[in-house]
């Protein structure tokens, strides 16, 4: 006869999620114009032409780019003001 050993249950660290990085996926989509895109990367994220263009491509080209990293609270502020401009973004583990 065996017997079953016991499993112990894995508890995350609420603290060890906070601390751990973050990154916001821009993913592309059918409406936003490619030259609008690269003007909401400059205003929200200070990037120069050339990075946000470089980005937007990447959406546009792979169907989503990681525009930033940081930790979670930044993170969701980040996607939350993309959402304001309209564009299409999640937040994800790094």
């Amino acid at each position: 006869m065996t017997t079953a050993a016991p499993v112990d249950d894995i508890v995350d660290d609420p603290s060890d999620l906070e601390s751990r990085e973050w990154r916001v996926i821009v993913w592309d989509d059918p409406v936003n114009l490619m030259s609008y895109v690269v003007y909401v990367f400059r205003r929200l994220f200070g990037f120069s032409e050339a990075e946000a263009t470089r980005k937007m491509l990447m959406v546009h080209n792979e169907g989503k780019c990681a525009v930033v990293n940081g930790p979670r609270e930044k993170v969701e502020l980040d996607c939350h003001r993309l959402h304001h401009y309209g564009l299409w973004a999640t937040i994800e583990q790094s």
